[in-house]
């Protein structure tokens, strides 16, 4: 242990490398901040513009990329008249004429979400301790994580499929647009459902009274359906592979249109299988995570999941392959740029997923939780043994090893990073294939200040030692 790590009483519990099982009861600090009610997003007014908006947005740029090669096109006049005819004509009725959802875009969408609900039920993998969630006095809740054996099974079976004919995966991009509108409607559909649920059930957590802004929030904190959690299932399961799936249908109709298949779009298929494998074989680690823990499940995780991530982080993909079957040119660059932003993107890959591992893995031995996994890649300095850490008078250890000795958010630097290759890759020939990369700084810098208030509430000064102990949050000596 270094110098900074408060010697603990001899009597603690500690796991094999000597760091404190943490075993603190819920405070009353706890219970006070996971009530406490604080407006985010610009209040009611901000998400109901959002969940109006968002949808919108989403068929504008579906738009942009189907009927003018990803170019961001605008009303020729900013008059009412200009407008009102810009949005029936350029895009209202391309939407409802070739977005509208049918019964094929249905049973290709709610078939893989029925599917894999099934397959987050039956199939077999560890099971995995919670932290203590102060709302249920203390109490860990349990969770099945077999996403990796669901994930591996569903590679199997979509090659089967394909190449029987059975689903041909262009099938997925054929009717890209209409599956959209079917996640878009489900996404509503089920934010409703989940609410409905916990009014009945009487378990909604931490409401602010404004029906706009607890719908977008959420009512319940822990939505089951038997021993399947809703949030890690929704997170997990559902956006990831379809992301994997919808570059996987641009590369093979590329292919079977053009007969050839350009290094950007192995890349995006690439970038897209790395991050949802790791998704899977790290899902042990969810349960200690924000987002389980903390956020409730309403609009903002359920939509997000559902339409939100699968349907506007594909753009990349979408864009390469749109951009050759309209031109008749694929796009491609010099040896030396392409292969430096597979470096690069593989090596951002190392420390998302190894800053990952470290903190969440430490977090898991201090719940007592932790196991070895040896689900492929495991990478080196994924686990830190003796790690250094400061205790706080709440009783929670602050990691301050590993990539999190460097910088309180190293896997937001490498997420971002990644994100930026899905746009380099594609050229500058549009904006659409980096708008994942601008919203998702957007939202780090947000989730980034959200987390420190609720830090330095939670932890006082101790805080203020972690952060002079870790000054930086993204870039050492820059930010």
């Amino acid at each position: 242990m270094s110098k900074e790590s408060v010697v603990t009483d001899k009597k603690e519990e500690t796991n094999k490398n000597g760091v404190p099982l943490h075993k603190a009861g819920i405070t009353k600090r706890d219970e006070a901040l996971d009530n406490e009610i604080v407006y985010e997003f610009g209040g009611p007014f901000g998400v109901t513009a959002m969940m109006i908006g968002f949808p919108c947005l989403m068929y504008y740029f579906w738009v942009s990329l189907e009927y003018h090669q990803g170019k961001i096109y605008y009303p020729q006049t900013f008059t009412f008249e200009g407008i009102r005819s810009f949005i029936l004509h350029e895009i209202v009725e391309k939407v409802v004429a070739d977005a509208a959802p049918n019964w094929t875009a249905t049973k290709i969408y709610m078939g893989y979400i029925v599917y894999s609900f099934i397959l987050a039920y039956i199939m077999p993998g560890p099971i995995v301790e919670g932290l203590p969630i102060p709302s249920l006095k203390g109490k860990r809740l349990k969770y099945l994580c077999n996403g990796l054996s669901s994930w591996y099974l569903t590679l199997v079976l979509a090659a089967v499929l394909h190449l029987t004919g059975v689903f041909r995966l262009t099938e997925i991009i054929d009717n890209f647009g209409r599956i959209m509108s079917v996640a878009i409607i489900w996404g509503f559909t089920l934010t409703a459902l989940v609410q409905i649920d916990s009014i009945i059930k009487g378990n909604s957590h931490r409401l602010s009274g404004n029906f706009f802004y607890d719908f977008f929030m959420g009512y319940p904190l822990n939505p089951r359906i038997g021993h399947v959690d809703l949030k890690m299932w929704a997170e997990i399961r559902v956006p990831w592979p379809i992301l994997f799936f919808l570059s996987v249908s641009c590369l093979i109709k590329q292919y079977e249109l053009t007969g050839v298949v350009t290094g950007p779009a192995c890349f995006m298929v690439l970038a897209h299988f790395l991050y949802v494998n790791a998704c899977q074989k790290g899902e042990e680690c969810i349960p200690t995570s924000w987002d389980i823990f903390y956020e409730k499940d309403g609009f903002m995780l359920i939509f997000w999941n559902m339409a939100g991530v699968p349907f506007t982080y594909c753009y990349a993909s979408i864009y390469l392959m749109k951009y050759q079957l309209t031109t008749g040119k694929a796009i491609t660059h010099s040896l030396p740029y392409t292969a430096t932003l597979f470096v690069v993107l593989l090596l951002a890959y190392y420390f998302f997923d190894t800053g990952n591992s470290q903190k969440n893995r430490f977090r898991m031995e201090q719940n007592g939780s932790f196991f070895a996994r040896n689900a492929f890649p495991q990478l080196p300095y994924g686990h830190i043994k003796n790690p250094t850490y400061i205790k706080t008078e709440h009783g929670n250890l602050l990691l301050t090893s590993g990539w999190w000795g460097v910088v309180r958010k190293p896997h937001y630097t490498a997420d971002l990073t990644m994100s930026l290759c899905w746009g380099l890759i594609t050229g500058a020939g549009s904006f659409l294939p980096y708008f994942y990369f601008c919203f998702f700084v957007v939202v780090l810098t947000h989730r980034t200040k959200r987390d420190m208030e609720r830090c330095e509430k939670k932890y006082g000064k101790d805080w203020e030692r972690y952060c002079e102990r870790v000054p930086y949050i993204l870039i050492p000596y820059v930010f």
